[in-house]
């Protein structure tokens, strides 16, 4: 291109060398113009929570496959406008229900999980969502309220079809499973019997790659309306600018370097990329195999992933109570925590940043920060430690911790407890999953029944029941309320579940108190938002008589004051011998770091 002089600022005017025709073109889309045709870097990768919170860890129902979800899309379309582009549950429950034969339980866990991750509601409409589910007093009611979300129809394809990651063999061990993060296969093929749900839990970046450049053919043929399917040779068949939006649900890209992030389909369509892309701007679709050669040939590990930020992350120099910052060898024993939140754009935080907590051992961790906030937290191998991570948070993950209580901030998505042992875990959230646990208490306020998956033993339920001064402000920022709470309506889904002999129970009421806080924050929350059942309540209400009545008693002994003073000595020795044999004397000995609030990192 020609530049003639005299150029003004705002602008660049040209000579096309090809036509010879003046063009105007701004400034800064000259500059992306001209730097994309010389040096244009795609890189492609697959989103990490559609897998991680959406792939449930579990062998799938036998009738979600390839060809059933085809005469899903193909059904749906002729369902329109109800069924597609955008599906409505009323249409996916006649599905799942009649055709698939799913339980109404399970064909609602898939549509609502896939609603969360896949459609954008706000906070206000979240709460109010679940105060008319709450105020429903019949089925048929309850039914219509599901009925008013919709998810998109191909996302939901995509969504039921992720779930063959982990279609493997149900003979695998219970108790293996690889070192965190888990270590790459020498083989790309995930059927191998070894990957197992119990060996890769979450899986890792490079599974969830894997997965999709095994599989990526069958996905894009999913996407493929059957107008535009070539039966003779599926690579000609062509998908819709709909079609592969609805795949940018699972591959995020950037032609930056990660700087910024592009949706797939914004990629797909750059004059530079179409002709790889098997993009054609006459028709406005794209040929699957030309599609789906280039998104390969762009596909890389997950820059905002797990193993990214094990890689590059940014150590965070989080207090930890009771070491001693002079001797090395305390330092070298010093939990492993890292994120990547200084590299995720800030337009693109949810689901990208990630906090890592790995191998925090016999400390105490009080955090509210900023960049703790709507972050994707993994806590891995904690043992005998009490972590307060008191912020909004995106998503957690609890897995392989061991003699650990870990209180969390709302979570806007999905709490996911793996392979824990004598864990306590208090939280608000969304959702939240457990898988491969054993003797683990969860205090829990979530809208949405918990999902119990298999490997579990002895999983103690208990109504949410403690608050900082934030809670409140922090529940309404992810969009939780307090009305509607289903701790204690577990769904149990595999194989090992048997009603004779439950794996969970509700907690007894003599091992039910309130959880205080011990930190100072501001806020206007003075008390637990949340309302404990009658029989909680009533239990708590029973120790206060009784604190009360011991109160009085002293009172009207007509102690002296030395009697008074060797009954107060009495006391203390006896509470203080209670500490040391219940283990609650580590804990109070370790809440000597504040609470940090207000700080960078």
């Amino acid at each position: 291109m020609q530049l003639p002089p005299n150029i003004p600022d705002n602008k660049i005017i040209g000579i096309c060398w090809k036509c010879g025709n003046s063009v105007k073109i701004l400034t800064g889309m000259a500059d992306m113009s001209f730097k994309s045709s010389v040096d244009t870097s795609v890189s492609l990768w697959v989103k990490a929570e559609p897998f991680s919170y959406g792939a449930f860890p579990t062998a799938p129902h036998p009738r979600l496959t390839l060809n059933n979800i085809k005469k899903i899309v193909t059904y749906t379309k002729n369902k329109a406008p109800v069924g597609f582009p955008n599906l409505s549950y009323s249409v996916w429950k006649r599905i799942a229900c009649t055709k698939l034969h799913l339980s109404e339980d399970l064909a609602w866990l898939y549509y609502s999980t896939c609603h969360l991750f896949s459609e954008n509601m706000s906070p206000v409409e979240k709460i109010e969502w679940d105060q008319k589910f709450t105020e429903a007093t019949t089925n048929l009611q309850r039914d219509e309220i599901k009925s008013s979300l919709s998810v998109n129809t191909l996302k939901f394809a995509l969504f039921l079809y992720i779930q063959q990651i982990f279609k493997v063999s149900l003979k695998a061990s219970l108790v293996a499973g690889d070192e965190w993060p888990t270590s790459r296969s020498p083989s790309p093929d995930l059927e191998s019997a070894r990957n197992t749900p119990r060996g890769n839990k979450t899986m890792d970046d490079h599974g969830h790659m894997v997965f999709v450049q095994n599989h990526l053919h069958e996905m894009l043929e999913l996407l493929v309306e059957p107008e535009n399917y070539c039966s003779t040779n599926t690579g000609e068949s062509a998908l819709t600018d709909l079609a592969v939006e609805a795949l940018g649900f699972l591959i995020a890209g950037s032609v930056d370097r990660s700087r910024s992030l592009l949706p797939l389909q914004d990629i797909a369509t750059l004059q530079t990329t179409q002709h790889r892309s098997g993009y054609s701007k006459i028709t406005k679709m794209f040929t699957l195999r030309p599609l789906m050669n280039w998104i390969k040939e762009n596909l890389v590990q997950n820059p905002f992933g797990i193993s990214a930020c094990i890689a590059s992350g940014r150590r965070l120099s989080w207090p930890m109570a009771g070491e001693e910052k002079d001797k090395t060898d305390t330092l070298a024993k010093r939990g492993k925590i890292a994120t990547n939140a200084h590299t995720v754009p800030k337009e693109h935080i949810k689901g990208n940043k990630i906090i890592i907590m790995s191998q925090v051992s016999k400390q105490t961790i009080a955090r509210n920060s900023g960049t703790l906030e709507n972050s994707s937290v993994k806590i891995h191998r904690s043992h005998y430690s009490f972590l307060y991570l008191l912020s909004p948070l995106r998503s957690v993950t609890v897995e392989k911790c061991r003699n650990t209580t870990v209180v969390l901030g709302p979570v806007e998505t999905t709490l996911y407890i793996s392979h824990c042992e004598n864990v306590t875990v208090i939280a608000s959230c969304r959702n939240v999953m457990v898988s491969g646990s054993t003797l683990c208490t969860l205090y829990l306020l979530t809208p949405n029944r918990p999902l119990i998956l298999g490997g579990n033993d002895t999983i103690l339920l208990a109504p949410y029941h403690t608050f900082y001064p934030a809670l409140e402000e922090h529940l309404s920022r992810i969009g939780i309320g307090c009305q509607r709470n289903l701790w204690d309506q577990p769904l149990c889904v595999g194989p090992d579940h048997k009603d004779e002999i439950p794996v969970w129970e509700l907690l007894p009421l003599i091992e039910f108190f309130t959880f205080n806080i011990p930190f100072e924050m501001e806020g206007k929350t003075q008390c637990n938002p949340c309302e404990l059942p009658p029989k909680y309540q009533k239990a708590i209400s029973q120790r206060e008589k009784q604190i009360s009545s011991w109160q009085r008693t002293v009172k009207d002994a007509g102690l002296t004051r030395e009697q008074r003073k060797e009954l107060q000595a009495l006391v203390e020795t006896r509470f203080h011998v209670w500490l040391a044999e219940s283990g609650f004397k580590r804990e109070l000995d370790s809440l000597v770091v504040p609470l940090q609030t207000n700080t960078k990192k």
